[in-house]
């Protein structure tokens, strides 16, 4: 059954999107433990029938296995979808800073403009399309002035080959050297009720430029969906396992909060999950709420989320219990 969707824009794109979006980042299977590509097609369908629009992916996710998954899922449907993906994790050459190992090869950070111009084909390819609705720079290369990697993006803009501009992992000096040299339309960053960080870093400048906000992690790895309990194991090359956010101290603590807000989600007919990923999109500067999802089921309840309009005292309720029991402020 379809969704209700918020449509918002993207920056001072023609892009709009929906609030809620759905990363694949999982759907590669590198660091989560491998992947079950058939119900991460049915996960993305599913999503796209409940009225998702935006879909994010990225070639290191799974070295171009979570695209391959996208493009087969999106085939003969791409006018519903706003295809994000990214550039700028390589291992197609070693120039730039060698960042890490993935299935034997050797990831490098490099957004020269040579190596942009690779890896969009190959992302066209694995996609199945011919543009790319907002292309964003994955993580920053310190060895590739800024002015060069912004140059291509806006010829690959000028062309149609994207047609919007993305910039991810940044400092707060990073998005201003981009800005300086041409309109960055939306940035990609980690947020949720666990790491606001960006609240006083990055947002300040969005708002001054009019520049979209994708959360990612909004359910800080699952930690905040209500389904991971005190006695959960992480195993293989799960990147939950060992994180001190995952101990069971930390998951008892967690589950004293969903459980305050819990009866702020059954007032809406949600789940707890539903309610952080409302909340989410609530938060003056965020435009979208990126949420994983692995199979149907959990594609379909975050599409959810996007019908849930949280009253001010509402919010205020959360904000409250999040100071109480994840020490951060509202």
């Amino acid at each position: 059954m379809a969704t209700d969707q918020q449509s918002r824009p993207m920056g001072k794109s023609a892009v709009s999107a929906s609030a809620i979006g759905l990363g694949t980042w999982a759907m590669g299977g590198w660091m989560w433990g491998g992947t079950d590509e058939a119900k991460a097609v049915e996960a993305i369908r599913a999503s796209l029938d409940a009225g998702v629009s935006l879909i994010d992916t990225a070639p290191a996710y799974g070295l171009g296995k979570s695209e391959e998954i996208v493009g087969e899922a999106i085939a003969g449907r791409r006018s519903e979808v706003v295809l994000a993906t990214k550039c700028g994790l390589v291992w197609h050459t070693d120039k730039g800073n060698h960042f890490f190992d993935e299935h034997g090869k050797r990831v490098h950070r490099h957004l020269g403009r040579d190596s942009i111009l690779h890896e969009v084909e190959q992302s066209l390819r694995r996609l199945r399309t011919d543009y790319i609705d907002l292309y964003i720079t994955h993580w920053q290369d310190p060895t590739t002035p800024v002015a060069e990697t912004m140059a291509t993006l806006l010829e690959l803009k000028q062309q149609g080959t994207i047609r919007a501009i993305g910039v991810s992992n940044v400092s707060p000096e990073e998005l201003k050297a981009y800005l300086a040299v041409g309109p960055v339309d939306a940035i990609q960053e980690r947020y949720n009720m666990l790491d606001r960080e960006i609240e006083t870093t990055l947002l300040p400048i969005c708002r001054t430029h009019d520049v979209a906000t994708l959360s990612y992690s909004s359910l800080a790895l699952g930690l905040l969906s209500g389904k991971i309990g005190p006695d959960r194991v992480f195993s293989g090359d799960d990147l939950r396992k060992g994180d001190p956010r995952f101990s069971p101290e930390s998951l008892k603590r967690i589950a004293t909060f969903l459980a305050e807000v819990a009866p702020i989600a059954a007032a809406h007919d949600a789940t707890v999950a539903q309610l952080v990923i409302a909340w989410t999109i609530a938060q003056p500067g965020i435009t979208y709420a990126l949420c994983g999802a692995r199979d149907r089921t959990q594609a379909v309840e975050n599409a959810g989320a996007g019908r849930i309009a949280l009253a001010a005292a509402e919010l205020r309720r959360i904000d409250e219990a999040i100071a109480r029991h994840l020490g951060k402020t509202a």
